[in-house]
């Protein structure tokens, strides 16, 4: 068998196995609280870290945020999100901008 096999089947039984021990020890142990209040905080620490640095940098480096169309969008679609707490609106309105200032700039 190919090593590579090997390392898929070993990782996806690993994956499985870690994923099921949450559902099983979902019934015997609680999180406490302190811990319960912080993993709120995951997802947008997760998707902070993965859109800001494609607002900011360009090729990997960083552009001035002044003409950088990305950064001004993202702004806009995050005052959006924050006012209307509406998902497709934060969408729409923020791709209608981003294309916008493609546009004009």
């Amino acid at each position: 068998m190919n090593k590579n096999w090997l390392v898929m089947i070993v990782v996806g039984i690993l994956t499985f196995l870690m994923r099921l021990s949450f559902v099983v020890l979902a019934e015997r142990w609680q999180p406490p609280e302190w811990l319960t209040r912080a993993l709120r905080y995951v997802p947008i620490a997760v998707l902070t870290a993965i859109f800001i640095p494609d607002m900011v940098a360009q090729d990997q480096t960083i552009v001035n945020v002044i003409v950088n169309s990305r950064f001004i969008a993202g702004l806009a679609a995050i005052l959006i999100a924050w006012r209307t707490k509406n998902t497709i609106l934060t969408i729409s309105l923020g791709m209608a901008i981003f294309w916008g200032l493609n546009w004009l700039l």
